[in-house]
């Protein structure tokens, strides 16, 4: 079967699973597609385990304006052959947060050099790059749960500028690596909350905020 002729079955697939009270559902709730055929995660993960890894068939799923298209082509994208150009040009054509959270838990986080491009998304200005880069930290950080100190610093460094300036899909995301770090050992904890001590009677609604959430983490830790 060539190209062509997978991407028309696997469409085909799609429709014939397609889930119309699901796609309403999201379009009320601000996930958008060009198109959509409202089909499960489950059964989509069902359909991707009839094909093996694929770089060509993921290229074109993805570059398909279709929502069950993107989150399939990130579960059959080898890692060997995604490269970091390759990955900036994904990110930089998501448009909502089910596809970054997505793709992030399916992709980003395994590949080899996610770590150093976690933290660069960060520091990028566009929205989903930012995302993404928080979403694929708080995953690698459940993976592996430690990082050198340099790396470790300058992650609780974007995190919490991120969560305190940030739009509310960036704020969330930051949270999450915030949460991970935390969860990571008592030290981590400890090193968060001094980090935040300084906000508790802050005037800013947002290191308030901040500070709530970390106390928060605390004490589900303790």
């Amino acid at each position: 079967m060539d190209l062509h002729e997978q991407l028309k079955d696997i469409k085909t697939q799609f429709r014939l699973a397609m889930n119309g009270a699901v796609s309403q559902s999201m379009r009320e709730k601000g996930l958008v597609y060009k198109l959509n055929f409202g089909v499960e995660l489950p059964r989509i993960k069902q359909i991707a385990a009839r094909y093996e890894k694929n770089h060509d068939l993921a290229q074109a799923l993805w570059k398909e304006d279709i929502r069950e298209c993107k989150i399939l082509a990130a579960l059959l994208q080898p890692v060997e052959t995604f490269y970091p150009e390759i990955a900036d040009i994904w990110v930089e054509s998501i448009r909502n947060i089910e596809i970054a959270e997505l793709t992030s838990m399916n992709l980003f986080c395994h590949l080899p050099y996610a770590p150093a491009k976690s933290l660069q998304w960060m520091a990028d200005e566009r929205e989903y790059f930012q995302v993404c880069g928080f979403l694929t930290a708080a995953r690698l950080l459940m993976q592996k749960g430690d990082l050198d100190e340099r790396a470790e610093n300058e992650l609780l460094d974007q995190s919490v500028a991120a969560f305190l300036s940030g739009s509310y899909h960036v704020r969330n995301a930051a949270a999450a690596v915030i949460r991970r770090f935390m969860q990571h050992s008592e030290e981590h904890a400890f090193r968060m909350c001094r980090r935040v001590e300084q906000m508790k009677d802050s005037a800013s609604a947002d290191e308030q905020l901040l500070y709530s959430l970390v106390k928060e983490e605390a004490g589900e830790i303790g």
